[in-house]
């Protein structure tokens, strides 16, 4: 059983920050037991390390489990909705009510079976002592549940800045596509009426599926890679009956990558690039090949094309590095969208080659991280 399987019920994109909250969780308990049993020594109370540090991990995990899980397990409950799942301010404190006191006695419990002493004869004999733990452990949950909840919050507004600022370059990419087809379905009406019928065809499937992807919510920046292919195949389609025997293509998307998750619409822009400036100055025209295939832990599509070539200039701005002072844009557009997305979605996790073809042309490489959903433990 993988990490996966054992987090089934939690959202994909939240099991590894769950998973790095406890372990931060963990590494204050560390401190807290050390910090415990040292204080117990200069007080004369005899102590072993052993037990301070099972009471210290046993009450941070229970109050934990108590104060970070339940917003996820009862969303409806404490009103948290997706995509952040962080409860309104009332959920949210009577959560904490509830969870911390429950988290800490049962902490308790779990160290008094270790250490085969109990926490009623401390609170029997020594109330200020009992208190003053429960009052601290009470102060560093709700610090820590304070501080995860203003990071995810400013995280949920970050991540929102930059879905506006996504779905801005989709909008300033999408026109320009729309109105060339148009133009060129407007000459095509008036000579050859089943082609254009073929093009009306193809797109309106692709404004159904443009349309629709617009209107999910702006968290949602990644689709499946099957969807994204069968979009450019539209794409593509409009494209040939426009060229018609001057353009061919080909997409090659093995089965078992159809469900990875890629950034919605991060092809097209490399195929109406290599289009434009390949294939349509070309007489002969060309062909376009779009592969996606697995490498470890990495998803690598490829646009490959044989027309006339990148110029050096364009290959050099390329190969500088992303940042909103240098990306301005002396390289086309389509290649400055493409790395602008991966940029603002990965850092560094992403990359984009761009290579020079021997036999002429260019194939254009993204690197994506990728967590195959068939991969067994």
């Amino acid at each position: 059983m993988n990490t996966n399987t054992l987090l089934a019920w939690l959202p994909p994109h939240h099991r590894r920050p769950l998973l790095q909250r406890l372990l931060i969780v963990w590494g204050v308990a560390l401190l807290i037991g050390l910090s415990t049993w040292n204080g117990n020594m200069a007080k004369g109370h005899p102590s072993t390390l052993d037990v301070s540090l099972v009471y210290a991990y046993a009450i941070s995990t229970f109050i934990w489990l108590l104060t970070d899980v339940p917003r996820f397990v009862f969303k409806r409950l404490l009103r948290s909705p997706a995509p952040y799942y962080w409860p309104p301010a009332l959920p949210a404190t009577l959560m904490l009510l509830v969870g911390i006191p429950l988290g800490f006695l049962l902490g308790r419990l779990l160290g008094d079976a270790y250490s085969g002493k109990s926490t009623w004869d401390l609170l029997e004999h020594n109330q200020n002592r009992f208190l003053g733990l429960m009052v601290t452990s009470i102060a560093i949950s709700v610090a820590f549940v304070a501080y995860f909840s203003q990071r995810g919050k400013a995280e949920s507004l970050a991540n929102e800045v930059t879905q506006a600022q996504l779905m801005l370059l989709q909008s300033q990419l999408e026109p320009h596509m729309l109105f060339n087809t148009l133009a060129h379905l407007r000459a095509l009406i008036g000579q050859d009426t089943a082609r254009a019928h073929a093009m009306l065809d193809h797109l309106n499937d692709y404004l159904r599926t443009t349309l629709q992807a617009t209107r999910l919510p702006v968290h949602q920046a990644l689709h499946p890679l099957g969807d994204e292919f069968s979009r450019l195949g539209d794409y593509l389609s409009l494209m040939a009956i426009r060229m018609g025997p001057r353009m061919a293509f080909d997409l090659n998307l093995p089965p078992a990558l159809a469900t990875a998750p890629v950034p919605r619409f991060i092809l097209q822009p490399l195929v109406e690039n290599a289009i434009r400036h390949g294939l349509e100055p070309q007489v002969s025209g060309g062909r376009i090949e779009v592969q996606a295939r697995a490498e470890g832990a990495q998803l690598l599509l490829t646009v490959r094309d044989n027309g006339l070539g990148i110029s050096e200039l364009a290959l050099a701005e390329s190969a500088r590095p992303l940042t909103p002072a240098t990306d301005r844009t002396n390289t086309s557009w389509g290649l400055t969208h493409v790395r602008q997305r991966l940029h603002t979605l990965y850092g560094p996790r992403a990359g984009i080659r761009i290579t020079p073809m021997a036999t002429g042309g260019t194939c254009v490489v993204l690197t994506l991280p990728f967590n195959n959903p068939h991969e067994k433990a």
